[in-house]
């Protein structure tokens, strides 16, 4: 493995994503694990994977304009695919230097004629770079969803809920890549103090737009590997994510749940923000993600985090007693986090919409007696689906009088985004280019007395 090169192995990689389909951060870390790789060839196969599932369709569109009538074998077929990106998207890659690398893989992996080909097809491309510009036929969400490289099926969807030019928006940042950011743990050091450390050891992290606790990191780097981060001063969080747990207003002493809880972000930060005081019951249906949630609470120094393992439909019989505070981070489609994790999207269908918003309010509907009088429960996603998100909330507010839209969100989100809060004052949707960060949905609902 360590004699191959990063092309080589990413092309491993994508040939064992499409056979196997499987997701490319598995394939990734798993190929990865196994090499011995410096960190910048490490960086680069990652690059080359992401960024080519990233941009399939567009990459798709523009190989069949040189490639038909032949028939291509899957590592031909990825190979290709691979270089184009290189071509269209590496700046620092020359794009001589990509040519002759697919070349000489194809030498490798094929025999000459092969090799003729893929050199064929490469320059002729390169011989005509108006071809990265051309508009496929067919109306606007058939020319967003290639020139974006979205599944069409999804474009058509958010065209009739928000729009063409507010699509471009979504599906652009979604290709972008993601940048780093950070929650300073206020139990051990303050923002300030956490921001001299990290430039220390050359790291420049300013504040986030989106959380007090927040802090981005310029240039990203190896946040996890700073002994700042070993000792417990901050949580790797999308910028995102840090507005759920205030969303849910944790007071110190109170009971709160997580139904849906690993890997511990969301729940570490409900004890940060509750002063390590009180009791928080944190859920996850899989035994190795209940060690993930101990193991964040131990690095923070936290204490009053006690994880359990339940389908979180179950924990209603389950006699643990009623909540002052009930978090549900729902399953969902993640179409939030596309940037993060490029296969979702191509791996997605219109009926998992549908299935999984039935299994959220499912979910909704049991945890929600499990709130006592009085008390709040947060419902949030990753994604940008109106059906798992406004829908679900509102079928389930229709359908249980004995609940309320939250019309206070807003007190409890920074002064930036509370613009996005709607009509209703108790739902916030964040899509990806508002802010640079993941697409987030949060509802906040109030158990009446």
């Amino acid at each position: 493995m360590a004699k191959k090169g990063a092309r080589d192995i990413a092309l491993d990689v994508l040939n064992r994503v499409e056979e196997h389909k499987s997701y490319s951060n598995l394939e990734l870390r798993h190929v990865l694990d196994r090499s011995d790789m410096n960190p910048a060839d490490t960086g680069l196969v990652t690059e080359l994977v992401y960024g080519t599932i990233q941009r399939r369709l567009t990459l798709d569109f523009v190989l069949s304009q040189f490639t038909t009538g032949k028939k291509l074998q899957t590592w031909v077929r990825n190979l290709l695919l691979l270089s184009l990106y290189q071509v269209r998207y590496l700046d620092r890659i020359p794009e001589r230097a990509a040519v002759h690398e697919a070349v000489e893989i194809a030498k490798r992996r094929g025999h000459q004629g092969i090799a003729s080909m893929v050199n064929g097809v490469l320059r002729n491309v390169l011989r005509q770079p108006d071809v990265w510009e051309r508009v496929p036929k067919g109306d606007a969400a058939k020319q967003i969803a290639v020139l974006y490289s979205h599944p069409e099926w999804l474009v058509r969807k958010w065209i009739k809920q928000y729009g063409e030019e507010e699509t471009k928006a979504i599906c652009e940042a979604n290709n972008r890549a993601p940048h780093t950011s950070l929650r300073v743990n206020t139990l051990k050091i303050g923002k300030d103090e956490l921001v001299a450390r990290l430039r220390e050891e050359g790291h420049e992290a300013k504040e986030s737009a989106l959380s007090e606790q927040g802090l981005v990191l310029a240039g990203g780097g190896h946040a996890a590997g700073t002994r700042w981060f070993k000792e417990g001063y901050y949580t790797l969080q999308d910028e995102s994510s840090m507005l759920v747990a205030p969303a849910l207003s944790p007071k110190p002493g109170m009971r709160v749940l997580d139904a849906c809880a690993a890997p511990g972000g969301k729940t570490t930060h409900l004890a940060e923000l509750m002063g390590d005081r009180g009791e928080i019951i944190a859920n996850d249906v899989h035994p190795h993600k209940r060690d993930l949630i101990a193991h964040a609470a131990e690095r923070l120094g936290i204490s009053i985090i006690e994880p359990i393992v339940s389908d979180a439909l179950d924990l209603p019989d389950k006699g643990l007693g009623m909540f002052d505070r009930i978090l549900l981070d729902a399953p969902c489609t993640g179409f939030g986090v596309i940037r993060r994790k490029p296969d979702l999207k191509w791996n997605k269908s219109p009926e998992d919409v549908r299935s999984i918003a039935q299994l959220q309010y499912q979910l909704l509907a049991g945890l929600s007696s499990m709130l006592a009088p009085e008390g709040t429960l947060v419902y949030s996603t990753c994604t940008v689906e109106p059906m798992e998100n406004q829908d679900v909330v509102r079928r389930f507010v229709d359908r249980h009088p004995e609940f309320v839209l939250d019309s206070t969100l807003q007190d409890d989100l920074p002064q930036n985004v509370r613009a996005k809060v709607d009509e209703s004052g108790a739902f916030i949707q964040i899509l990806p280019h508002h802010f640079d960060s993941d697409g987030f949905f949060i509802a906040r609902l109030k158990r009446k007395g």
